[in-house]
Parts: C-alpha cells; structure tokens; sequence
C-alpha cells in the first residue's frame, strides 16, 4: 500500500490500496483536480518506491487534469484504472463537511442521519489524526475522508477538507459545516440550508435549543465580547460548529482560524466581508463536557484558542 500526502501532511489515499508495481509501470492514471506536491513515495515497509523521489521534491504539473486521483470513499475504495475515475457526488449543490476527531461511535450515525436529511449532497469528513478509526468506519458510512497523518487542530483540518471539497469538480453553491457527535441529530440541520437558499441570510448558525454539560460560561462569554469587538455582530452562539453558508461566504472565511477559534474568526470574517449572519435555534445533541478535570482542560484549550483568532483579528490603529 502506498501513502500519498501533500505538504500539509493531508493522507490522500492512506487506504487506497495500489501495489507499487502497477504505479511504475505506468499503468495507473491518478485524478486530481488540483496541485499535488509530491514529497515522498512509500510502501508499507517504508521503503522508497523509486530513488529519485526521497532525494528531491517531485511536483506533479501545475494544470488541472494533468494527473488524476480519486482517493475518496464512497462506501468502498475506488477502482484505480487508466482511465479518469468519476465522483458521482461531484458538482453537488450541497457539500456537507464534517469535522471529527476519535468519533467512531457517533460517525455513523451522524453520516446516515446528513444522508438522509440531504440525499444529494457530497459528504466529506475532516478526520484530524483520529486514533480509534473514525477516518474508517466514515468511509463504511459512505463518507469522503480528508484525513490527518497527524493531530492539526479544527480549524486546520477543516480547511483542508473546505479545500478539497470545493476544488472536488464544480464547486457546491452551499457549504453546510458540523460536528461528528451530532449522532441522530443532524438531520435536524435543514433549516440552516433553507435559510441560506430562501436568502435570509449568507451564514446560518445553530443555537442549541438545549444546553447540556458546560463549564462557567467564561470561555463562552469571551467567544460572545470578541466577535461584538471585532464586528460589531451579537452572537447568541458563538462557538456552534454547526453552520450554513454560500459558497461565497466560506472563501471569505478560508483558511479558518486556527483550532477552536474556527467559528469565532469564521464569523467575524464574514461580517467583515459584508456577509448576513443569522442565528436559528435547533434541537441539537452532541458530547458534553462538564464540570471535570477533563472538561476544565478542553476549555482551557478553547479559551487559548479563542483568543489566538481575537488577536489575528484585531485591527490597531
């Protein structure tokens, strides 16, 4: 098996198997709608599949279908031939992204429920160095998977796979964004869509209609005061990963704010750019963290986050 990466440490095919013979003797044609460059080429035993790539950066050509690959799941791996593979969810009108880490037990669940809420759409998930087979048991689902060689944080993740899915033949006109531990309740996400697609707004945001498990509200309340510093924007829910949005509105926020500070950058970002942001109410359910040694640390984690994207935001003068 080989594993193809590109600078950014993004696996494109860690689970596609191709046998090195069949690269070398010219037989394969990758499909890849976008630059790939090309550091290092290894089997399984890591041992170089030919000398010339170890020594030096191979870049494959700058112009769109030059090379072709198509790495992503669909349920299974796809038959690599010579001639180019076709994604049958390419061109969707909805990309559906979602952001996961160590979610093998909701993954499914949260796949099957998008699938069902939106049949069309093409279904990616960020996979960010998952240790308990999230990346594989997504592919199961049916699930493409931009996966992570190592732990980069949300908000890198999800720029990565935000890229891959628009560069995925003719870009989405709508972007939805979520959580992997939604489970059965991400089906309740459509009225996000909708909004967007009536033209109430340019990025719909959900307010959990419960609020379960949390900390003291600090992180929270920081999340709240830095968006209104930052763009004047009164957020009901900052930090809720579960949004909606033109396509227009996602390049504006692109890439993301480093980490947990995604949401917070991405909505300042827009607002910034003259885009509409509304907030709708959902009945959402995800993993909580509470009042534990645990939780205190994750949102330790956030609130450095958060302000990191405040900082990187801030304008002086």
């Amino acid at each position: 098996m080989l594993s193809l990466k590109h600078y950014e440490d993004v696996a494109f095919a860690d689970r596609l198997a191709l046998l090195a013979a069949d690269l070398l003797d010219g037989a394969v044609v990758f499909g890849l709608d976008r630059d790939l460059h090309l550091h290092r080429l290894e089997d399984d035993d890591r041992v170089p599949v030919f000398d010339l790539v170890p020594d030096r950066n191979l870049d494959f050509p700058d112009v769109a279908g030059d090379v072709s690959l198509n790495v992503h799941g669909g349920g299974q791996y796809p038959r690599v031939t010579a001639e180019r593979p076709s994604n049958p969810e390419s061109g969707a009108s909805l990309a559906v992204i979602v952001a996961a880490r160590n979610e093998a037990d909701r993954i499914t669940a949260t796949v099957g429920a998008l699938r069902g809420a939106f049949p069309r759409a093409a279904i990616w998930v960020a996979d960010d160095a998952s240790t308990d087979g999230t990346a594989e048991v997504a592919m199961a689902a049916g699930a493409q998977v931009v996966s992570r060689g190592r732990p980069h944080g949300k908000g890198a993740n999800m720029t990565a796979a935000a890229e891959a899915a628009l560069s995925d033949g003719v870009a989405p006109r709508l972007v939805l964004l979520c959580d992997g531990d939604l489970d059965d309740s991400a089906e309740r996400l459509t009225p996000l869509v909708a909004a967007v697609e009536a033209g109430e707004c340019d990025l719909a945001v959900a307010a959990f209609g419960r609020r379960v498990g949390g900390g003291f509200g600090l992180a929270l309340g920081f999340a709240h005061w830095a968006i209104q510093r930052l763009c004047g924007f009164d957020a009901d829910a900052p930090i809720s990963g579960q949004r909606a949005m033109r396509t227009e509105a996602l390049r504006a926020a692109l890439p993301f704010a480093r980490g947990y500070g995604m949401e917070i950058g991405m909505t300042v970002d827009a607002v910034r750019a003259g885009y509409r942001v509304g907030e709708y109410e959902l009945d959402l359910s995800h993993r909580t963290t509470g009042r534990t040694i645990a939780g205190f640390i994750h949102r330790g984690r956030q609130f450095l986050d958060f302000a990191r994207a405040y900082l990187s935001r801030r304008r002086f003068g």
